[in-house]
């Protein structure tokens, strides 16, 4: 684990709202360590206006933002991946593609704000907190001391990271 920089891959179904907030948070916070990407399994071909709206407000690049088939990184000249994360239910529970290079995955499944009721404003507010939850969990990994780690270790800690509930801000 010690190349620069590990390639990470992001998956939800429609790779429209977490996977797509993932990939942005983990470009910034592992900015020089990690290349982050996206992908779904059934991928809606739109990433969601809350999703971008957000993004762009807290200043987050979202100029190549793109909802993508997990396809895309099964190709002979795709990215070598070195960690798989589904971070929606569904994803977790369909067959994924077998990874060139066998990279560590791991499941951090959150809600999905794209599913959020009510006012605009408690929807944009499931955007904000699905953002809140990853940052905090990419947060914790990209600060993991991964040269260190064996395999089993670091995917205990992947797990553990995963089943995390992120605190709330507290005022």
């Amino acid at each position: 684990m010690t190349k620069a920089p590990l390639n990470v891959l992001f998956l939800c179904t429609h790779n429209s709202a977490r996977s797509i907030i993932a990939e942005a948070v983990m470009n910034k916070l592992g900015a020089g360590r990690f290349k982050a990407y996206s992908a779904g399994s059934q991928p809606s071909g739109r990433v969601h206006p809350y999703a971008l709206d957000m993004l762009g407000k807290i200043g987050y690049d979202i100029s190549n933002m793109r909802s993508k088939s997990w396809e895309e990184f099964t190709a002979p000249d795709a990215p070598q991946l070195d960690f798989v994360f589904t971070v929606c239910d569904n994803a977790a529970n369909e067959t994924c593609p077998v990874w060139p290079g066998q990279p560590i995955s791991a499941h951090w499944g959150l809600p999905d704000p794209s599913s959020a009721q009510g006012s605009d404003t408690e929807k944009h507010l499931a955007f904000a907190d699905t953002h809140r939850m990853l940052y905090q969990r990419i947060g914790i990994f990209v600060n993991l001391p991964l040269a260190s780690l064996d395999s089993l270790s670091l995917q205990r800690r992947l797990d553990e990271i995963g089943q995390s509930t992120p605190t709330p801000e507290r005022a």
